[in-house]
């Protein structure tokens, strides 16, 4: 292994997941190698970067509910790290509005803001005045109004430009420089397979069969990691592709604003949201679909752009004046309960050593990125928060530890010392 690249962390992927988690590392003093052909190509560069744990919030999902709020609540500090700040990633805390467009959409909307409230969540009732005031573009037609002050966004494409940007801002003379990669980070490679050394993870072999020596391996290539070759005996990632359609539009300077808030709308029961961007331009999305179309290349639907724009036009008409820029569509890797593979994985004494999986983080991949870099660098600095056991990778292995007694080895160590 005298030959090969050596470094503190390999990260496989290089999506906004695995770029947070690298920045993460980086803050804690690590020598970081980021392996991924195309760097934030894949869902990250199609997202629509909506930081919405209320809106998102999903029947049955309360543990996905705890992990989204808790990183909303990190975002603030998460962007106050990177090079430029808040604003260099287009990061923006205006309210979210949420509008219905007929009686059965605010019946709907209304069944939901009482399963929001339960939770303690914040939405309020918002007349239809008052909404067009807000965002004068808004359908007069219009049935209900909804206020959502702690769903915020973010610009995913500008926020992976901070972080790549704030990984290359070092220099050879850096304890964090990696000798044999570009930037003293990033390795334009392909995964082969996981590798061991006496019962842990050693690292990572790339498919022109060169080494990556790390004390931790992180594995977070999205829909890649199911099928990484030398993952643990047994272990079970039930990753499935779910592709979204989004639209880019630019909006001609006698419309702008065309809205100054994310709108998220349902339009006859199908969800359609209106992101504004600084640049002048909006996206459109809310596209879900395992149809098959776009496995091997991304490729768009015709009846879904269709039915974007149609149901954005219904909330904001002035959606056909815009130029369509650009069509999109990625796979987002979906898991049988929605919620992330995070963690380490159970070996036969215990948790594997060397390895955190962190991958299955489906549509909430933005939102979800500041506490997946708090939770792997807790984990890669020796630490768990037994909180967030529920997510642990191996929970659909037929093997898996039971999340409920689990106990993180340094609470563990303490208890029996």
């Amino acid at each position: 292994m005298a030959d090969a690249i050596h470094a503190d962390v390999a990260i496989i992927g290089g999506g906004i997941i695995g770029l947070g988690i690298a920045h993460q590392a980086r803050r804690l003093g690590r020598s970081v190698v980021l392996i991924d052909p195309h760097p934030a190509s894949g869902a990250t560069f199609a997202a629509a970067g909506m930081l919405a744990p209320v809106s998102e919030l999903h029947y049955q999902e309360e543990d996905l509910l705890e992990l989204m709020v808790e990183s909303s609540r990190l975002w603030p500090s998460f962007v106050a790290t990177l090079t430029g700040g808040g604003d260099a990633a287009g990061y923006r805390t205006t309210p979210t509005l949420a509008v219905g467009a007929d009686a059965a959409d605010r019946r709907a909307l209304a069944d939901l803001r009482a399963v929001q409230k339960a939770a303690g969540l914040g939405v309020e009732p918002l007349a239809l005045r008052d909404a067009r005031e807000r965002e004068p573009l808004l359908s007069p037609q219009i049935s209900c109004a909804f206020d959502i002050p702690a769903d915020h966004q973010v610009d995913p494409r500008r926020l992976a430009d901070c972080l790549l940007a704030g990984l290359a801002a070092h220099s050879p003379d850096d304890p964090t420089w990696v000798t044999g990669v570009n930037n003293g980070f990033a390795l334009e490679a392909l995964a082969e397979r996981v590798l061991w050394d006496e019962g842990r993870v050693a690292g990572v072999e790339l498919d022109s069969r060169v080494s990556v020596v790390a004390a931790e391996t992180v594995v977070a290539n999205g829909l890649g990691a199911a099928g990484l070759k030398g993952l643990p005996e047994g272990l079970t990632l039930p990753l499935r592709p779910v592709y979204g359609d989004i639209l880019r539009l630019r909006v001609p300077e006698s419309l702008q604003p065309l809205v100054t808030s994310t709108v998220r709308g349902i339009v006859r029961g199908v969800p359609v949201y209106v992101v504004p961007r600084d640049d002048g331009t909006v996206v459109i999305g809310a596209t879900q679909r395992e149809d098959g179309l776009s496995t091997a290349s991304n490729a768009v639907s015709a009846g879904g752009v269709y039915q974007l724009l149609r149901d954005a036009q219904v909330l904001v008409p002035a959606v056909a004046e815009l130029e369509l820029l650009e069509v999109t569509a990625r796979a987002r890797p979906g898991t049988p309960d929605n919620a992330p593979l995070l963690g380490r994985v159970a070996g036969t004494k215990g948790d594997i050593e060397g390895l955190v999986v962190a991958t299955g983080f489906f549509r909430h991949g933005v939102l979800l990125t500041p506490v997946a870099a708090r939770i792997v660098g807790e984990l890669i600095n020796g630490s768990a928060d037994p909180r967030w056991a529920p997510f642990r990778p191996d929970r659909f292995t037929a093997s898996a530890p039971d999340p409920r007694n689990f106990i993180p080895a340094h609470v563990r160590s303490k208890e029996t010392a």
